[in-house]
């Protein structure tokens, strides 16, 4: 289990780390009202580039950081692909470090 969670932490970053080469780190942070979203990813409030970086990051970081149970699912990927279809070149490498991390959730769920 300590293996996936590294593994699980090291890709955290590297989706982080793509969002900042690309130029979709924001900043400045949605509102408290766009953070407090309750639809699927906070589509009614923000871009998904934000609530990459503002919400999904932030929260599986801190499951990982409080050993709280892992989601035993993700679709992540799947989104991605929907709004990133106007920009398949830019966010080749995203998609697919989002697609490692499905798989990694989903691989001992």
């Amino acid at each position: 289990m300590e293996a996936r969670i590294l593994a699980i932490a090291d890709h955290l970053l590297l989706i982080e780390h793509e969002l900042h080469r690309q130029g979709w780190w924001s900043a400045e942070a949605p509102s408290a009202q766009a953070l407090a979203s309750t639809t699927p990813f906070a589509v009614d409030a923000m871009n998904f580039d934000q609530w990459l970086q503002w919400i999904f990051l932030p929260k599986m970081k801190q499951i990982l950081e409080n050993g709280a149970p892992l989601p035993s699912a993700s679709g992540i990927l799947v989104m991605a692909e929907t709004v990133y279809v106007d920009r398949p070149q830019e966010s080749r490498e995203l998609r697919r470090l989002l697609a490692e991390f499905d798989q990694l959730i989903s691989a001992s769920a």
